[in-house]
């Protein structure tokens, strides 16, 4: 693998499974092959760092966990992100060994994001995890398992506090891992979210860190040239769900910040690549996992730049 540019590639949930699909495992391999087969194309010639998303797998362990009767206590979050980063970062890490060849080293690697107490998402929380629910099934799990529930499309979902990162606690060896020509496998679920007493002692805490977020702090930490976030829609869309709707395909972040995105799917993504952009002056791009090399080329995608333009 030749060093060309430093890319942060997030992918998205729907890698795995999608909404309203069963979580067995056989399919979600599927969907981990179909997802490195599609960002492969741009390890051979740049620098990948691959982020994923958890929310699905997350969920279904803390369902398991909480239902386990030989269990004293449920296992808390941070240990449940901590599992799902070891079960995905493998998949992928095979999935691309078996695309790229035994001569490309790839590591998958635990992850830790440092957060704060104080952060108001732990007063209110709103990151969806877990499967989706009817509105009875929902409120007749929230006393039982001690959660909370929200409404989220058509269907009900657990919302569990997802507070900012504050800094990504492995970032000095996903560096080193980079420059020496590794694709590194990190930021699982967005870290495993822990905070620092004032000894200076790290303690993981209930809570699971936003994805895209993570991923565009870690690409300004180790001077990413591209954050690259890819999901199951083509771009980011104009008027989303109304008759005027349209693909946005060049944007600032400015202009991206004078509209409104759903704050469950979209919202996010958008606010991470205008906060990489900002930051950086660098390039981001939202758009489809299977247009990954499309959108790097600019024939796909909504990519976001200071000033609009791209290449």
């Amino acid at each position: 693998m030749s060093s060309g540019k430093r890319i942060v590639i997030a992918v998205g949930g729907n890698a795995l499974v999608q909404r309203h699909h069963p979580l067995d495992a056989a399919p979600q391999q599927v969907n981990v092959a179909l997802a490195a087969a599609a960002i492969a194309g741009l390890a051979k010639c740049n620098d990948l760092i691959v982020t994923h998303g958890n929310g699905p797998q997350v969920g279904m362990l803390a369902i398991e966990t909480a239902a386990d009767t030989t269990l004293g206590a449920a296992y808390p979050l941070d240990a449940l992100v901590a599992e799902t980063q070891g079960l995905i970062g493998y998949w992928l890490a095979q999935a691309l060994h078996n695309e790229l060849g035994p001569e490309t080293p790839i590591v998958a690697l635990v992850t830790r994001a440092l957060v704060s107490l104080d952060d108001a998402a732990f007063a209110s929380p709103a990151k969806f995890i877990g499967a989706t629910y009817t509105k009875a099934a929902a409120l007749e799990a929230e006393p039982t398992l001690g959660w909370q529930v929200r409404q989220d499309g058509d269907a009900w979902r657990r919302v569990v506090p997802s507070p900012e990162p504050i800094a990504i606690l492995e970032t000095a060896v996903i560096r080193q891992l980079v420059e020496a020509r590794t694709i590194v496998i990190c930021g699982g679920g967005g870290g495993v979210p822990v905070i620092m007493d004032e000894q200076g002692r790290l303690h993981g805490v209930e809570a699971v860190v936003d994805k895209d977020v993570t991923s565009a702090l870690l690409a300004e930490a180790i001077g990413a040239d591209m954050l690259l976030l890819l999901t199951d829609a083509d771009a980011v869309l104009l008027d989303f769900g109304t008759t005027d709707e349209q693909p946005i395909l060049r944007a600032t972040p400015e202009e991206l910040r004078r509209r409104e995105f759903p704050a469950g799917s979209m919202g996010p993504k958008v606010d991470a690549a205008c906060r990489f952009v900002e930051r950086t002056g660098r390039v981001a791009a939202i758009g489809a996992l299977t247009q990954a090399e499309r959108i790097m080329a600019g024939d796909a995608g909504t990519i976001i730049t200071a000033t609009g333009q791209y290449p």
